[in-house]
């Protein structure tokens, strides 16, 4: 299956929810008014894109139209698309950014509340850069949730690339360190820290998600080299809220949205890339472990309106 009919399978949901409305409304409008504007809007809400980015999408479209004469709401999907697109390409240059070559090895921090899907994320992450020649190494920092390691190491296998491990409840930044450690003599590309899954309300895990930072920092300068969290699409306008927790907590460069094929609340990735400005690195569009997608905004948004 082709990327873009993987995209279009995972936002189903979403499309039905957010798509198929603004048809109806399309359909039974005479021409762009401010009625129309305004339906729309409530539309977007709905459709978990949040009251700031359907604010901004509707006041632009509503400036087009001033400037343009455009009444025709047949002629609306497109400027839709492409406000959207713009919203989601506003992030896209510091994800370029991260992707330039850097240290070896690149150290990536994988880090979010538990059940968003860190774990799976990290053994789908191992597996896209493993099979396109790169040599991948994980890091077991979860000590703390007894079945992580194991669950890991089930990935792990399936990726086909190494993992470094401890006992459970030994000190998630000790098992950090030493995974950096035995990444460095390896000569790896990608070292993925799995850290334990902690609520972002919760100041002492957050602190000592901090820990594990500045642990790795100092053995490697500039590491972690990418913070990506982990945000499951089905929690909504709380995943917005987990964001901005980790946001103040830790220096995070790019969001992971798993579980997009599960929800109607697509609208998420609109959300979180306005508020926060950080941007989407990856999607998550089913189990398997080629499910999870370099995001791409025109991928993205075509394939949501198709």
């Amino acid at each position: 299956m082709n990327v873009f009919k993987k995209f279009q399978n995972g936002l189903a949901k979403t499309r039905s929810g957010l798509v198929e409305g603004i048809q109806r409304l399309v359909a039974q409008s005479r021409g762009i008014d401010e009625p129309f504007l305004e339906e729309l809007e409530e539309l977007l809400i709905l459709s978990d894109l949040g009251v700031g980015t359907a604010e901004t999408v509707i006041e632009s479209l509503r400036q087009r139209v001033r400037e343009g004469g455009q009444t025709d709401a047949d002629a609306l999907l497109g400027l839709l698309k492409q406000q959207l697109v713009e919203q989601l390409k506003k992030s896209l240059a510091a994800a370029v950014a991260a992707e330039r070559p850097g240290a070896q090895p690149r150290v990536v921090s994988v880090v979010g509340v538990n059940g968003a899907g860190k774990t799976t994320t990290i053994g789908k992450l191992a597996h896209w850069y493993a099979s396109r020649g790169n040599k991948v190494l994980l890091a077991a920092a979860d000590t703390f949730r007894a079945a992580a390691a194991d669950q890991l190491d089930i990935w792990r296998d399936r990726a086909g690339v190494e993992i470094i491990h401890s006992q459970s409840g030994a000190d998630p930044a000790a098992v950090a360190f030493d995974s950096l450690k035995a990444a460095m003599a390896r000569r790896v590309d990608y070292l993925f820290i799995d850290t334990a899954g902690r609520l972002h309300t919760k100041g002492n895990l957050m602190a000592e998600l901090e820990k594990i930072h500045k642990v790795l920092a100092r053995q490697c300068p500039g590491a972690p080299h990418e913070v990506l969290l982990v945000i499951d699409a089905t929690t909504g306008q709380n995943g917005l809220i987990q964001a901005r927790k980790f946001a103040e907590a830790v220096q995070v460069t790019g969001l992971v949205i798993t579980k997009l094929d599960g929800t109607a609340k697509g609208g998420i990735v609109f959300s979180i890339a306005r508020e926060l400005g950080i941007p989407v690195r990856y999607i998550g569009l089913g189990e398997g472990i080629d499910d999870l997608k370099p995001f791409d905004p025109h991928t993205f948004v075509e394939a949501l309106f198709s």
